[in-house]
């Protein structure tokens, strides 16, 4: 009805307004969520640091946590890996306005292979509004410049990696070529950071659920084999003649629902 009423050209226009109404909205959604992460961000500082406590007590945390992510684990090399076992904190901290960007640190304990006892790796934007970063520059000890290697053989976990010749993990801290798309800062920073326990513990969480497969395997084998023993019962009995029949029927009935008894009890209790 509205079409018969007003030109093609009225209704553009006041789709138009209702649109610029709509954006303003979003504009002002924008700024009320970056005002709640603000505040969500302080809150979240205590517990960060409470966490960095705890997991310092823990041996080779944060090479385990990178090892088993299958991003980061693509640039790791094994002298990558053997330099991150020097590795003893890792902090991200996000700028106050957030939006304006982030810094990552890594702390190392001395080492074999770099004079810096912290290397960080940070993201802002310029005065005309571009993404750029800034890294530590890197005071490696002699021969010891993984960044300058022509290839490295996979580590222990070289089975996810396909590189047939993978840069160092560490010449991510002299790429500044697209800080607006910087993937790995953003893994570490958005997947990372928020929960690394969850990727640390990755191998003990698969071994379990191994573990639980197996034993569902060993159950059905089990049921399976009083199954074959059933039907083996019950062909011996048909040969004793049809005046037995009717008994036989009547005992493989019970045995086959006692059978489904059993499965149904063994389900919930596993399940439960």
């Amino acid at each position: 009805f509205y079409f018969l009423s007003h030109s093609p050209n009225e209704a553009i226009e006041h789709i138009d307004e209702v649109q610029n109404e709509i954006d303003r909205l979003n504009e002002q959604a924008s700024e009320d969520i970056l005002k709640v992460e603000q505040k969500y961000n302080k809150l979240r500082q205590p517990f960060f640091q409470k966490r960095s406590e705890l997991i310092a007590k823990i041996p080779n945390f944060w090479v385990t946590t990178f090892v088993n992510h299958p991003q980061v684990s693509a640039l790791l090399g094994e002298e990558d890996e053997e330099a991150l076992h020097y590795l003893s904190r890792v902090e991200v901290t996000e700028f106050e306005d957030i939006k304006s960007g982030y810094r990552i640190e890594f702390f190392f304990d001395e080492n074999p292979y770099f004079e810096n006892k912290t290397l960080s790796k940070e993201f802002n934007v310029n005065e005309s509004g571009d993404p750029v970063s800034k890294s530590t520059e890197i005071k490696w000890k002699t021969g010891k410049d993984l960044t300058k290697r022509t290839s490295q053989s996979p580590n222990k976990a070289g089975k996810k990696r396909q590189h047939e010749e993978p840069e160092s993990f560490f010449t991510w801290f002299t790429d500044h070529s697209d800080a607006g798309a910087d993937e790995l800062g953003e893994v570490i920073k958005d997947d990372i950071w928020p929960n690394p326990l969850q990727y640390y513990l990755v191998p003990d969480m698969e071994d379990e659920e191994g573990d639980g497969d197996d034993d569902d395997d060993e159950e059905e084998e089990g049921l399976e084999d009083i199954d074959e023993g059933e039907e083996d019962e019950g062909d011996d009995d048909d040969e004793d003649g049809d005046g037995e029949d009717g008994e036989v029927r009547v005992s493989l009935f019970t045995q086959n629902n006692y059978l489904r008894l059993v499965e149904i009890s063994t389900y919930f209790v596993f399940s439960g």
